[in-house]
């Protein structure tokens, strides 16, 4: 009885899966496509403090003005009694202000919503009557909406590579040029 080992095909669009799976199943051989599907562009990452609040808000702004769509990510759901987070329920209230009806309208998604409720929301967004996702990690994957043109992350120092780069990953599915916003407080420490 010959015993041969099994053959293995990984597939991942992300290189920190992959990568842990090469740690996980030891010597493989890799084979990398490195280039964008047709018509995509790059996406642009970039870092703002809190004390850019106006100049993000002007950026969003322009933006939806030319018929696209934001993500507005936050670490928490409600606000925490031991950690100085952002959190949806704030930001959500925080961007009705800034972003008054009926001229936008925003759709919030996060873990505590009934599916039913999630899925009705995301559909919102998806069919382009929502101008703003406000959401937590839950739409880190499986999210397809290629007109979506911005990420903000809201205090990303709190989010690990995988996460940040998973986010990154909702944006940027159209022709459009596509920017992930990185907010963070000065709080920062070295790591």
């Amino acid at each position: 009885k010959n015993a041969h080992p099994p053959h293995v095909l990984v597939m991942t669009a992300t290189p920190i899966p992959r990568t842990l799976a090469m740690s996980l199943y030891g010597d493989l051989d890799v084979s990398v496509i490195d280039e964008l599907p047709p018509g995509r562009k790059p996406i642009k990452t970039m870092h703002l403090y809190d004390k850019n609040r106006l100049k993000l808000n002007g950026f969003m702004k322009r933006e939806i003005a030319k018929g696209r769509q934001v993500y507005v990510v936050f670490p928490l759901i409600e606000e925490s009694d031991t950690l100085d987070l952002k959190n949806l329920q704030e930001g959500y209230e925080q961007l009705l202000r800034d972003f008054p009806r009926p001229e936008y309208q925003i759709a919030v998604v996060h873990g505590r919503m009934h599916p039913q409720e999630k899925e009705g929301e995301m559909q919102r967004f998806a069919s382009g009557k929502a101008q703003i996702m406000v959401a937590t990690t839950v739409i880190e994957v499986g999210v397809n909406v290629p007109n979506a043109s911005v990420m903000v992350i809201e205090n990303s120092e709190r989010f690990g590579l995988s996460q940040l780069h998973q986010l990154r990953g909702r944006v940027g599915r159209g022709s459009d040029e596509s920017f992930c916003i990185l907010v963070s407080s000065f709080k920062l420490s070295s790591d």
